[in-house]
Protein backbone atom coordinates (compact mmCIF):
# COMPACT_ATOMS: atom_id res chain seq x y z
CA UNK A 1 0.00 0.00 0.00
CA UNK A 2 3.06 2.56 0.36
CA UNK A 3 3.61 2.70 -3.05
CA UNK A 4 0.56 4.24 -3.79
CA UNK A 5 0.68 6.74 -0.88
CA UNK A 6 2.21 9.67 -3.47
CA UNK A 7 -0.39 9.00 -5.73
CA UNK A 8 -3.02 9.31 -3.21
CA UNK A 9 -1.63 12.48 -1.39
CA UNK A 10 -1.89 14.20 -5.15
CA UNK A 11 -5.15 12.93 -5.92
CA UNK A 12 -5.94 14.15 -2.06
CA UNK A 13 -3.87 17.43 -2.23
CA UNK A 14 -5.92 18.35 -5.58
CA UNK A 15 -9.48 18.28 -4.13
CA UNK A 16 -8.55 19.97 -0.80
CA UNK A 17 -5.71 22.39 -1.32
CA UNK A 18 -3.83 21.29 1.90
CA UNK A 19 -0.85 19.35 2.38
CA UNK A 20 -2.16 18.38 6.13
CA UNK A 21 -5.53 17.67 5.39
CA UNK A 22 -4.25 15.06 2.05
CA UNK A 23 -2.00 13.16 5.05
CA UNK A 24 -4.89 12.49 7.40
CA UNK A 25 -7.29 11.59 4.65
CA UNK A 26 -4.62 9.16 3.20
CA UNK A 27 -4.23 7.72 6.69
CA UNK A 28 -8.11 7.59 7.22
CA UNK A 29 -7.85 5.82 3.86
CA UNK A 30 -5.78 3.12 4.88
CA UNK A 31 -6.96 2.23 8.82
CA UNK A 32 -10.60 1.98 7.00
CA UNK A 33 -8.49 -0.40 4.15
CA UNK A 34 -7.16 -2.69 7.11
CA UNK A 35 -10.49 -3.77 8.27
CA UNK A 36 -12.79 -4.26 5.25
CA UNK A 37 -12.37 -8.70 4.46
CA UNK A 38 -9.65 -8.63 0.90
CA UNK A 39 -11.55 -11.25 -1.10
CA UNK A 40 -14.49 -8.79 -1.51
CA UNK A 41 -11.41 -6.60 -3.37
CA UNK A 42 -10.56 -7.09 -6.37
CA UNK A 43 -8.64 -3.75 -7.33
CA UNK A 44 -6.84 -2.82 -4.00
CA UNK A 45 -5.27 0.31 -6.03
CA UNK A 46 -8.99 1.44 -7.64
CA UNK A 47 -10.38 0.89 -4.01
CA UNK A 48 -8.11 3.00 -2.42
CA UNK A 49 -8.10 5.65 -4.72
CA UNK A 50 -12.26 5.63 -4.78
CA UNK A 51 -11.36 5.95 -1.07
CA UNK A 52 -9.58 8.79 -1.04
CA UNK A 53 -12.04 10.88 -3.78
CA UNK A 54 -14.82 10.43 -1.67
CA UNK A 55 -12.81 11.57 1.90
CA UNK A 56 -11.52 14.42 -0.06
CA UNK A 57 -14.88 16.18 -1.19
CA UNK A 58 -16.14 15.19 2.11
CA UNK A 59 -13.21 17.11 3.74
CA UNK A 60 -13.51 19.43 1.22
CA UNK A 61 -17.35 20.39 2.24
CA UNK A 62 -16.33 20.67 5.99
CA UNK A 63 -13.49 22.80 4.87
CA UNK A 64 -16.18 25.10 3.28
CA UNK A 65 -18.60 25.15 6.03
CA UNK A 66 -15.40 25.86 8.34
CA UNK A 67 -14.58 28.80 6.05
CA UNK A 68 -17.26 31.16 7.40
CA UNK A 69 -15.30 31.54 10.43
CA UNK A 70 -11.75 31.60 8.87
CA UNK A 71 -10.23 35.53 9.29
CA UNK A 72 -9.47 36.93 5.66
CA UNK A 73 -8.99 35.09 2.84
CA UNK A 74 -8.71 31.70 2.53
CA UNK A 75 -6.11 30.21 0.45
CA UNK A 76 -4.46 26.91 -0.38
CA UNK A 77 -1.72 25.69 1.19
CA UNK A 78 1.66 26.28 -1.11
CA UNK A 79 3.59 22.82 -2.20
CA UNK A 80 7.14 22.95 -3.68
CA UNK A 81 7.44 21.58 -6.91
CA UNK A 82 11.20 21.93 -7.64
CA UNK A 83 12.03 19.25 -5.16
CA UNK A 84 11.98 15.40 -5.88
CA UNK A 85 9.14 13.73 -5.62
CA UNK A 86 8.22 11.97 -1.86
CA UNK A 87 5.16 11.70 -0.47
CA UNK A 88 3.26 13.39 -3.46
CA UNK A 89 3.66 13.31 -7.25
CA UNK A 90 4.66 17.23 -7.06
CA UNK A 91 4.77 17.05 -11.21
CA UNK A 92 0.77 16.12 -11.20
CA UNK A 93 -0.05 18.95 -8.59
CA UNK A 94 -1.98 21.50 -9.94
CA UNK A 95 -1.15 25.20 -10.43
CA UNK A 96 -1.65 27.55 -7.58
CA UNK A 97 -3.51 30.01 -9.84
CA UNK A 98 -5.88 26.67 -10.83
CA UNK A 99 -6.18 25.61 -7.13
CA UNK A 100 -7.77 29.19 -6.54
CA UNK A 101 -10.14 29.25 -9.36
CA UNK A 102 -11.54 25.98 -8.55
CA UNK A 103 -12.79 27.15 -5.24
CA UNK A 104 -15.41 28.59 -6.76
CA UNK A 105 -16.58 24.81 -7.47
CA UNK A 106 -18.71 22.72 -4.90
CA UNK A 107 -16.34 19.56 -3.97
CA UNK A 108 -18.37 17.38 -6.42
CA UNK A 109 -17.97 19.47 -9.37
CA UNK A 110 -14.32 20.18 -8.17
CA UNK A 111 -13.35 16.44 -7.96
CA UNK A 112 -14.97 15.35 -11.43
CA UNK A 113 -12.68 18.45 -12.77
CA UNK A 114 -9.55 17.48 -11.47
CA UNK A 115 -10.17 13.57 -12.84
CA UNK A 116 -11.05 14.46 -16.39
CA UNK A 117 -8.65 17.85 -16.72
CA UNK A 118 -5.36 16.51 -14.25
CA UNK A 119 -5.74 12.69 -14.64
CA UNK A 120 -7.38 11.97 -17.88
CA UNK A 121 -10.40 9.97 -16.61
CA UNK A 122 -13.14 8.77 -18.81
CA UNK A 123 -16.40 9.66 -17.60
CA UNK A 124 -17.68 6.03 -16.80
CA UNK A 125 -14.33 5.64 -14.58
CA UNK A 126 -15.48 9.08 -12.64
CA UNK A 127 -18.88 7.05 -12.48
CA UNK A 128 -17.78 4.44 -11.01
CA UNK A 129 -15.72 6.62 -8.50
CA UNK A 130 -17.84 8.83 -7.37
CA UNK A 131 -20.96 6.45 -7.40
CA UNK A 132 -22.51 8.46 -10.20
CA UNK A 133 -23.58 8.10 -13.81
CA UNK A 134 -22.05 9.17 -16.42
CA UNK A 135 -24.33 11.34 -17.48
CA UNK A 136 -24.04 13.08 -14.16
CA UNK A 137 -20.47 12.68 -14.50
CA UNK A 138 -20.54 15.22 -17.81
CA UNK A 139 -23.26 17.47 -16.50
CA UNK A 140 -21.01 18.79 -13.59
CA UNK A 141 -17.66 18.38 -15.55
CA UNK A 142 -19.65 21.13 -18.10
CA UNK A 143 -21.11 23.19 -15.67
CA UNK A 144 -17.88 23.39 -14.17
CA UNK A 145 -15.75 24.52 -17.49
CA UNK A 146 -18.71 27.15 -17.55
CA UNK A 147 -18.19 28.62 -14.39
CA UNK A 148 -14.19 28.73 -14.86
CA UNK A 149 -14.37 29.52 -18.82
CA UNK A 150 -14.90 33.52 -18.41
CA UNK A 151 -11.68 34.04 -15.94
CA UNK A 152 -8.81 34.48 -18.26
CA UNK A 153 -6.37 33.23 -15.22
CA UNK A 154 -6.87 29.37 -15.80
CA UNK A 155 -4.91 29.72 -18.69
CA UNK A 156 -1.63 28.71 -18.35
CA UNK A 157 1.10 31.36 -17.88
CA UNK A 158 4.57 31.45 -18.48
CA UNK A 159 6.91 32.68 -15.83
CA UNK A 160 9.86 34.35 -17.08
CA UNK A 161 13.26 33.82 -14.39
CA UNK A 162 14.35 36.81 -15.25
CA UNK A 163 11.59 38.73 -13.57
CA UNK A 164 11.68 37.01 -10.29
CA UNK A 165 15.24 37.85 -10.56
CA UNK A 166 14.57 41.47 -10.72
CA UNK A 167 11.94 41.00 -7.81
CA UNK A 168 14.72 39.65 -5.79
CA UNK A 169 17.31 42.39 -6.71
CA UNK A 170 14.60 44.88 -5.70
CA UNK A 171 14.34 43.22 -2.33
CA UNK A 172 17.85 42.73 -1.49
CA UNK A 173 18.23 46.27 -2.27
CA UNK A 174 15.35 47.68 -0.59
CA UNK A 175 14.17 49.73 -3.83
CA UNK A 176 10.54 48.00 -3.95
CA UNK A 177 8.92 51.15 -5.78
CA UNK A 178 11.16 49.47 -9.10
CA UNK A 179 8.60 46.61 -8.61
CA UNK A 180 5.88 49.11 -10.37
CA UNK A 181 6.92 48.61 -13.99
CA UNK A 182 6.69 44.44 -13.58
CA UNK A 183 3.21 44.77 -12.16
CA UNK A 184 0.37 44.61 -14.26
CA UNK A 185 -2.23 47.52 -14.46
CA UNK A 186 -5.28 44.91 -12.96
CA UNK A 187 -2.21 42.92 -10.92
CA UNK A 188 -4.26 41.69 -7.72
CA UNK A 189 -2.78 40.65 -3.96
CA UNK A 190 -4.04 37.80 -1.82
CA UNK A 191 -3.02 37.16 1.58
CA UNK A 192 -3.68 34.36 3.99
CA UNK A 193 -2.64 35.07 7.45
CA UNK A 194 -5.58 32.71 9.21
CA UNK A 195 -6.21 35.11 11.86
CA UNK A 196 -2.40 34.20 13.35
CA UNK A 197 -0.36 36.72 11.86
CA UNK A 198 -1.05 40.20 10.33
CA UNK A 199 -2.23 40.04 7.09
CA UNK A 200 -5.05 41.71 5.22
CA UNK A 201 -8.18 40.78 4.85
CA UNK A 202 -9.75 41.14 1.92
CA UNK A 203 -7.67 41.05 -1.97
CA UNK A 204 -6.48 44.64 -2.89
CA UNK A 205 -6.62 45.32 -6.84
CA UNK A 206 -4.73 47.38 -9.37
CA UNK A 207 -0.62 48.76 -9.71
CA UNK A 208 -0.75 51.92 -7.36
CA UNK A 209 -2.50 50.13 -4.18
CA UNK A 210 -0.52 46.89 -4.43
CA UNK A 211 2.58 48.38 -4.90
CA UNK A 212 1.97 50.32 -1.60
CA UNK A 213 1.08 47.39 0.20
CA UNK A 214 4.08 45.30 -0.98
CA UNK A 215 6.22 48.23 -0.04
CA UNK A 216 5.01 48.65 3.15
CA UNK A 217 5.23 45.02 3.88
CA UNK A 218 8.84 44.28 2.50
CA UNK A 219 9.45 47.68 5.08
CA UNK A 220 7.71 46.19 8.34
CA UNK A 221 8.45 42.57 8.33
CA UNK A 222 11.38 41.16 5.78
CA UNK A 223 13.46 43.89 5.46
CA UNK A 224 16.01 42.04 7.24
CA UNK A 225 14.71 38.77 6.74
CA UNK A 226 16.78 36.29 4.10
CA UNK A 227 15.22 34.83 0.80
CA UNK A 228 15.11 32.46 -1.31
CA UNK A 229 13.53 31.91 -5.06
CA UNK A 230 12.08 28.41 -5.76
CA UNK A 231 8.76 26.95 -7.31
CA UNK A 232 6.02 26.62 -5.67
CA UNK A 233 2.72 24.88 -7.51
CA UNK A 234 4.92 25.24 -11.12
CA UNK A 235 5.17 28.91 -10.30
CA UNK A 236 7.88 30.98 -9.44
CA UNK A 237 8.19 31.82 -5.81
CA UNK A 238 9.99 33.68 -3.10
CA UNK A 239 10.42 32.27 0.75
CA UNK A 240 11.17 34.90 3.59
CA UNK A 241 13.16 33.31 7.14
CA UNK A 242 14.20 34.69 10.30
CA UNK A 243 16.76 33.03 11.74
CA UNK A 244 16.01 29.76 9.45
CA UNK A 245 12.68 29.84 10.52
CA UNK A 246 10.09 30.52 6.95
CA UNK A 247 7.82 33.47 8.44
CA UNK A 248 6.52 34.03 4.53
CA UNK A 249 6.23 32.70 1.18
CA UNK A 250 5.08 35.40 -1.76
CA UNK A 251 3.42 33.23 -4.99
CA UNK A 252 3.81 35.04 -8.22
CA UNK A 253 1.64 34.59 -11.46
CA UNK A 254 3.10 36.41 -14.34
CA UNK A 255 1.34 36.81 -17.32
CA UNK A 256 3.51 35.67 -20.92
CA UNK A 257 5.52 39.35 -21.34
CA UNK A 258 6.48 39.01 -17.82
CA UNK A 259 4.57 41.54 -15.86
CA UNK A 260 3.08 40.10 -12.40
CA UNK A 261 -0.62 39.83 -12.73
CA UNK A 262 -1.10 37.77 -9.21
CA UNK A 263 0.79 37.77 -6.21
CA UNK A 264 -0.35 35.64 -3.33
CA UNK A 265 0.77 36.44 0.03
CA UNK A 266 0.85 33.17 2.62
CA UNK A 267 1.91 33.92 6.28
CA UNK A 268 -0.13 31.63 7.77
CA UNK A 269 2.38 29.30 9.73
CA UNK A 270 0.21 25.91 9.31
CA UNK A 271 0.46 26.44 5.91
CA UNK A 272 4.04 27.25 5.67
CA UNK A 273 5.54 24.35 7.56
CA UNK A 274 5.70 21.81 4.88
CA UNK A 275 7.96 23.89 2.48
Amino acid sequence: METLRPLLMTYAYNICGSFDDAGDIVQDAYLKYLQVEKEHIRDEKAYLVRMVINLSINRKKQQQSERHTYFGEWLPEPVATELADGNIRRKEILSYSLMILLEKLNPQQRAVFILKEAFNYEHTEIAAVLDITAEHSRQLFSRAKKQLAEDENKKKKTSPAASLHNYLEMVHSGDISRLESFLHDEVALYADGGGKVTAIKHPMFGRKPVLALLTAIHGKYFTQAQTKAVTVNHYPAIQFFDEGTIIACVIFEMDDTGLINNVFVIRNPDKLKNL
